[in-house]
């Protein structure tokens, strides 16, 4: 492999992902900038080359799950430039969202709002920088910084250095053990790729399709209201293990742990505490549905029972054991939860609504590691790292057992943002702030022998 570029700046802070998280931060930063003699330098690095959130999932069903007041700024700055309101205004689109009569715009919208607003950060960012592994370094003039090694399309590696990083690069697509051996099939895609699958599929079906729909959540129910909306040749199979889809609880009492005030509740718990507010809540976001996507579900599959053609059919208690590639179809192995009866379908396509995981920061820290221990973080979503470890490391979207179930979803991010900002500010111009832990990482460190 050929040595990395080496940018010669060396930034206060680099952001790894340019997402809504860490697109919050850049607006966080630029205020706080404003307020000071010399601004911080920023720099955010980006895997895509284009600027897109989801881009894959966004079919015309789709609609935001929170208020367009809960945008990337609105609830610390409601008279900030990059409001939700102040883009539609500049958009000349005010008015008839206001004739929408609507909290929720389309997911699509959503999307077309985070781009305008990167936009104004276009010269802080560099797209098509995939982000592979953090280094300690050394600043030129002395003192310790983090070496950020990133890969362009055409795979040639490019370094820059930076005092702090904040980590956001998401979620990973999860896919089922039963999966694992299919990743390369073209039949087979988490719905993170939802689109470009389907066109794939489509391209090389050449007719009717049977597809299959894994997962009880709000992808799986939008990918099937989609399939049957706009693919009228396709059926479908929704595959769930429980016994229903079950409603998100998005009632107004539910719906205050998601405000700062509720992260400040969650933080400061005890462990086991902590963990039973997570549990209680759980049913805010994960494998549960918009009442009103369930409701078109529940009707779309009553009609076929009066038509008499069952064009979809709905599978629940059902587990997928086996997944086989045939030349013409891949073949699910199924069991009955409870009866154990098991059966056999053979599919066209197979769409994992399966959820996310988020282990990406071990994989980027991964050199740094024996510094962070157990990557736990301080109220300000900063590393704890080892006595002498000098530059700061932030998480966002890395911290729902420290900080709740609002750590991966966008109702918190002008708070957090702004938090981590001042963080920033604090770690890079008076090191003295460090976030110190004195037990695991101490013991990590032993270890290796530092």
């Amino acid at each position: 492999m050929t040595t990395p570029t080496l940018d010669p700046v060396v930034h206060d802070v680099v952001g790894v992902g340019f997402g809504p998280s860490n697109l919050a931060l850049a607006i966080a930063l630029d205020e706080l900038s404003s307020t000071l003699r010399e601004p911080l330098s920023a720099l955010f690095l980006e895997k895509q080359q284009h600027y897109q959130w989801h881009g894959n999932t966004l079919v015309n069903q789709s609609e935001m799950q929170i208020s367009f007041l809960k945008d990337l700024v609105s609830l610390r700055n409601p008279t900030s430039p990059y409001s939700f309101v102040n883009y539609l205004h500049e958009m000349d689109r005010l008015v008839d969202f206001i004739n929408l009569r609507t909290f929720y715009p389309s997911r699509m919208e959503y999307n077309d709002y985070l781009r305008w607003v990167a936009s104004h950060f276009s010269h802080q960012c560099r797209g098509g920088q995939d982000v592979s592994r953090v280094e300690l370094d050394t600043a030129p003039g002395g003192g310790a910084c983090l070496r950020i090694t990133a890969s362009d399309p055409e795979g040639q590696e490019h370094a820059y250095r930076a005092r702090a990083i904040v980590l956001s690069t998401g979620g990973t697509p999860r896919i089922p053990p039963a999966f694992e051996h299919l990743r390369g099939d073209r039949r087979v895609f988490h719905h993170a790729r939802y689109l470009e699958g389907l066109r794939k599929l489509r391209g090389s079906a050449g007719g009717p399709a049977r597809i299959a729909v894994v997962g009880a959540g709000q992808s799986a129910a939008e990918a099937f209201i989609d399939l049957h909306d706009n693919h009228p040749e396709v059926e479908v199979d929704l595959i769930i293990r429980g016994s229903a889809l079950k409603p998100a609880d998005d009632s107004p009492f539910v719906n205050e742990i998601f405000s700062p005030r509720y992260t400040d509740l969650v933080f400061d718990q005890e462990g086991p505490e902590r963990e039973r507010l997570i549990r209680e809540f759980h049913n805010t976001n994960y494998s549960v549905v918009d009442a009103e996507l369930i409701e078109r579900i529940y009707a779309i599959l009553y009609k076929q029972k009066v038509s008499g053609h069952a064009r979809h059919r709905f599978l629940p208690r059902h587990e997928v054991l086996s997944a086989t590639a045939g030349d013409d179809a891949v073949e699910l192995g199924l069991r009955v939860i409870g009866s154990g009866r098991a059966t056999l379908s053979r599919y066209q396509g197979v769409v994992l609504a399966t959820g996310y995981d988020r282990l990406t920061h071990r994989q980027i820290l991964a050199p740094i590691a024996p510094h962070l221990g157990e990557f736990e973080v301080d109220r300000r979503y900063r590393v704890l790292a080892s006595e002498h470890f000098e530059p700061a490391v932030f998480m966002q979207g890395f911290c729902q057992d420290s900080h709740g179930l609002s750590d991966t979803l966008l109702s918190v991010l002008p708070n957090r943002s702004a938090e981590i900002a001042q963080a920033v500010l604090d770690a890079v111009r008076d090191p003295g702030t460090r976030a110190r832990d004195t037990g695991t990482v101490a013991a990590a460190l032993s270890l290796v022998g530092e």
